[in-house]
């Protein structure tokens, strides 16, 4: 199932319905990062990656019979406004993430630089 969540991800970025972000100056973007039961989705900050991604999400729900824990999951924004931030939690039912947090023993948060967030979800 989770490379169900992958592939609907890949055709939103293609469809330009969620915009990824670049991660190097050889323009590599990332849009998601996936291990286990961890979906991490890394997207400019504006609101239509953020409904889009809720729609992904409830859509993956309805086609796996899996749900999505909104209430374990959490959103956090690098050099995003407070406030925009908490828009996005109403929009999305969750919490607000820390902006550095470790994830499979790596940093993320201290190395990224601009207005952009990623996102955790908890499937459990």
């Amino acid at each position: 199932m989770v490379e169900g969540l992958a592939g609907v991800s890949r055709t939103a970025v293609e469809k330009e319905l969620v915009e990824g972000l670049e991660i190097s100056k050889k323009s590599v973007k990332v849009n998601m990062l996936q291990y286990v039961y961890d979906t991490l989705f890394f997207c400019k900050t504006n609101i239509k990656n953020v409904f889009n991604i809720k729609v992904m999400l409830s859509c993956f729900e309805l086609v796996s019979g899996l749900k999505v824990n909104f209430l374990k999951s959490r959103i956090g924004g690098v050099g995003v406004e407070q406030k925009k931030i908490l828009c996005f939690t109403s929009i999305l039912n969750c919490e607000v993430m820390r902006t550095s947090f470790k994830y499979l023993g790596l940093p993320v948060g201290d190395a990224i630089r601009g207005a952009n967030f990623g996102t955790k979800w908890s499937t459990e």
